[in-house]
């Protein structure tokens, strides 16, 4: 019987998001979330056609999170996990390679394998594109160890998505995981450190996937101590938040039917965030409703109106076991020992022990950073008001933040609890 080898997958994101504007953007305030359908649109990339299914994927991870730990506060790259997952699937043996895409949520007798794996391939392109006005990259690396020998099909993920071959000893895993570490946390500018802790003697491979984007915002902030408390319904806390305000003209609507408040922000160059605020006592009515249609639907509605916002500074940090959460949502067996990912019998028997994310998110008057990890470790109408309408994100409150050109969804997340920046 051959060793079954154990596989790490981490996917890392770092997002630095200034406030302040750049004196050389002039900006139209005409960026949208954009969800189509590509069999019917000339003007669609190939990265556009699996938008709809990776958003759709993240809604319902975040709906998983949020099921597992109600009370606290959720954020994570649904991209970058989504990435490391169409890496890990790819060229591995058919049941394997079929489970993940289905779970990912690719009906494969509408799309076929080889153009899902091609529009991965020119997402990660499309979201290296260097830009003037903001700083994004997405990046892969994969580790083998030296006794095992190269296996082609991973060695083509360098020609596919970019990734990076690494071959150490691990024989000496202490030396090995602390060198991945440095290696991961220099990769996401130092946000996330120590990622690796599960990994030892019996891991033949990690593979990370990183994301690092930093950009501006268009309109400033200014930053003042919340004279009043901030009280959560969901968790009981009460706390009392450092805020941050401004008064510009965004994207706004009151959903009435979900009874929330829909905010769209752009920083400079196609990025923008859309903040949701349920009213009380109306969060899960919300969180259920969270579909891609929800999100066209509110895209449609939403209107310029002069706002006088107040925002809460924030910072967050939180790490998922996502090998506990993904057999909930189709992946059923992938996890299991006796799965292997290999496609031939003369290769080793790898088998996946651990899918790990990790993320950390800082959001003030200067912008907001947010960095994640996740890693597979196996083991082988136009409102015209007099004044402005004030929105204050007094109580929790959802995010999103998009990548227009892209049409993909980088961060996704609710606040239940800021901690003062």
């Amino acid at each position: 019987m051959k060793p079954i080898y154990k596989w790490m997958l981490v996917a890392g994101i770092l997002a630095v998001l200034h406030c302040q504007p750049l004196p050389d953007y002039e900006g139209n305030n005409e960026t949208e979330i954009y969800l189509q359908d590509e069999k019917h649109s000339e003007t669609a990339l190939p990265c556009h056609k699996i938008s709809t299914s990776n958003t759709n994927f993240a809604l319902r991870l975040y709906k998983e999170l949020t099921l597992a730990a109600p009370r606290e506060n959720i954020f994570f790259s649904p991209v970058s996990i989504s990435i490391a997952l169409a890496m890990l699937s790819f060229r591995t043996q058919t049941t394997v390679r079929t489970q993940i895409l289905e779970g990912l949520g690719f009906n494969l007798t509408e799309i076929p394998e080889s153009e899902i794996y091609k529009s991965f391939q020119h997402l990660i392109h499309k979201l290296n594109l260097s830009s003037k006005k903001h700083e994004l990259k997405v990046g892969s690396f994969m580790i083998l160890d030296k006794q095992v020998k190269p296996l082609h099909e991973w060695h083509s993920l360098k020609e596919w998505y970019e990734a990076t071959t690494f071959t150490r000893n691990f024989t000496n895993f202490f030396s090995t995981r602390r060198q991945m570490n440095k290696y991961i946390e220099s990769q996401t500018y130092e946000k996330i450190r120590e990622f690796l802790q599960d990994f030892n003697q019996e891991a033949a491979m990690v593979l990370v996937n990183y994301i690092f984007f930093k950009a501006k915002w268009m309109h400033p902030f200014k930053h003042y101590w919340m004279k009043k408390h901030m009280s959560s319904s969901i968790d009981e806390k009460i706390i009392r938040p450092s805020m941050m305000h401004q008064k510009a003209q965004h994207r706004f609507l009151y959903d009435k039917e979900l009874a929330c408040i829909v905010l769209q922000m752009e920083y400079i160059e196609d990025v923008l965030i859309l903040l949701i605020l349920p009213d009380e006592g109306k969060m899960m009515q919300v969180e259920d409703s969270l579909k891609p249609e929800t999100l066209k639907k509110w895209n449609k509605l939403l209107l310029p109106s002069l706002l006088n916002l107040h925002l809460p500074k924030f910072s967050i940090s939180g790490a998922y076991s996502l090998e506990e959460i993904l057999p909930k949502m189709g992946f059923s067996s992938i996890f299991t020992p006796e799965v292997n990912l290999s496609n031939t019998t003369e290769q080793l028997h790898l088998a996946i022990s651990k899918l790990l994310h990790q993320v950390a998110v800082d959001m003030n008057e200067k912008g907001t950073k947010a960095v994640a990890t996740s890693t597979f470790l196996s083991q082988p109408e136009t409102l015209s008001q007099a004044s402005p309408l004030s929105i204050h994100f007094d109580r929790p409150f959802l995010l999103l933040i998009w990548e227009v050109s892209a049409q993909s969804l980088l961060f996704l997340g609710k606040i239940i609890t800021p901690t003062a920046s």
